[in-house]
């Protein structure tokens, strides 16, 4: 949790927040790590919310999540449109052509590792919950919606930040 986060859940806002945050800033506070992307880069096709860029905009992200080699054997369910793989808590699916989608493997309905992908949304196998690919509850198991993660492509490896 971060500072201001921790200030606001104690009661502390407005006024009073500026004024305890703007009397001792720290680096966090100041700076965030993104990935700047051409918007034009993106897939006519889109439909996840993958990304694709150039090797060296891949190279660029920092602290990535997850990076999976499309050519790894053990990757190979994300070479067909519909295909998943479920790996360090987190699903991530082939959505379309160059498309990919990810979320937490971890449901909200309730704490289970059972999140996975049908092929058109992804749904929790314990109590039916089910969620867009934007992370949107379709059901009122998933109402409360799910964690999405941002993804990028160059075509040959899939990165989840």
């Amino acid at each position: 949790m971060k500072r201001h986060e921790f200030l606001k859940s104690i009661g502390i806002t407005g006024p009073a927040l500026m004024a305890v945050m703007a009397s001792c800033l720290s680096k966090e506070d100041m700076t965030i790590d993104a990935l700047v992307y051409d918007p034009n880069k993106r897939l006519p096709d889109q439909k996840g919310n993958s990304t694709t860029v150039s090797p060296s905009e891949l190279i660029a992200i920092k602290n990535p999540l997850l990076k999976l080699n499309l050519k790894d054997v053990a990757n190979v369910n994300l070479t067909k449109v519909g295909g998943y793989i479920r790996k360090n808590g987190i699903v991530v699916a082939l959505v379309g052509s160059k498309s990919f989608a990810a979320v937490t493997q971890l449901c909200t309905h309730e704490p289970r590792n059972e999140v996975t992908y049908n092929g058109k949304e992804f749904y929790c196998t314990v109590h039916g919950a089910r969620f867009t690919l934007e992370g949107k509850g379709l059901n009122s198991e998933g109402s409360r919606g799910i964690k999405v993660y941002n993804v990028a492509t160059d075509g040959d490896f899939v990165v989840v930040y």
